[in-house]
């Protein structure tokens, strides 16, 4: 991989983690599905930094951002936009919403009803509204940080397979160590990092790093790989829902994005395994049995990931077919 292209990567992270602390491994892989072209699903408990990752990572790359808090009675118009009739000009004026910004946050999505829910599906996984007959294009990039808190289940809307399916990745944040909260309490202690926080890149770069992830090469054998675990999860005797082929193309695009956040320009079987979790655990759901015997979807995963042989070749055979 080229060396510009590693210090762009290097100077995203180092930007962000300016304000996110003891979270590398998170920021790489919220980063991943970004550069990948993909949208990130945060659950966590209340307060520790969800929105924060997204709003520092929208202000590093230079891209219009916006959040919408998530309620029952937010409607899709709320999110897509309205038409609203000019007495002027006698013609209907459509007034753009929140979704036409570059990263979206919806907080505390699962709070939102099926419908305005739905508002977001065409956006995610078409990049465009279609609003009174009329398409519009968003701008690019575009990507969706959807919160959700795992522990509240009151006035909640679960999201649908549908819908989960449409994020490239679902992470969780946990709490800082110790060290890392001390030196969390001593910079907020005047302000936030954010307020301070400048950009170190700008949407058309980002579109362009996003074209340049593509081409990572990714071995046949790397890629078999992949599809092993895949299929395995789909006759997995715990498995109600296995794997879809659209679970595929995000693992394969998310593993690229991985290997270029971590400077390289080929895909290795370790990047498969660490995105392994991350980006099928949303996809899958254990059958009812399964459930009452306490059996986890990342326990079934493990399993499988164990089952199936790590292709084996030198680290540099991975760089050509």
């Amino acid at each position: 991989m080229a060396g510009q292209f590693r210090d762009f990567v290097k100077d995203l992270i180092q930007n962000i983690e300016k304000v996110i602390l003891d979270k590398s491994h998170v920021v790489r892989a919220a980063l991943s599905a970004f550069l990948a072209g993909g949208h990130v699903l945060l659950e966590d408990v209340p307060g520790v930094a969800k929105t924060m990752l997204a709003r520092a990572l929208a202000i590093s790359s230079g891209c219009s951002y916006t959040r919408i808090q998530c309620t029952p009675d937010l409607l899709p118009t709320d999110v897509t936009g309205v038409s609203i009739y000019n007495q002027k000009t006698q013609n209907f004026e459509f007034r753009y919403g929140p979704i036409f910004n570059q990263v979206i946050v919806a907080d505390e999505i699962n709070r939102a009803t099926p419908r305005t829910q739905s508002a977001l599906l065409e956006a995610m996984a078409e990049g465009q509204v279609s609003v009174d007959g009329k398409t519009y294009i968003l701008n690019q990039p575009f990507i969706v940080f959807a919160t959700q808190n795992p522990v509240e289940h009151e006035g909640t809307f679960p999201l649908p397979e549908a819908q989960l399916d449409r994020f490239m990745i679902k992470l969780s944040m946990g709490y800082p160590g110790i060290m890392a909260e001390l030196e969390m309490l001593e910079r907020l202690r005047l302000s936030h990092p954010i307020e301070s926080l400048q950009p170190v890149a700008n949407p058309q770069t980002i579109v362009q790093m996003q074209a340049k992830v593509r081409e990572i090469f990714v071995h046949p054998k790397v890629r078999e790989y992949m599809l092993r675990i895949i299929a395995r999860t789909r006759d997995h005797a715990h498995l109600l829902l296995g794997a879809s082929p659209r679970a595929s193309l995000m693992l394969f695009r998310c593993s690229q994005g991985y290997a270029a956040v971590l400077g390289r320009g080929y895909v290795i079987p370790d990047d498969v395994k660490a995105l392994i979790s991350p980006v099928l655990e949303h996809r899958l759901i254990l059958n009812p049995e399964s459930r009452l015997r306490k059996v986890t979807v990342s326990s079934v995963l493990k399993e499988i990931v164990n089952e199936v042989p790590v292709p084996a070749a030198g680290m540099g055979q991975w760089k050509t077919a």
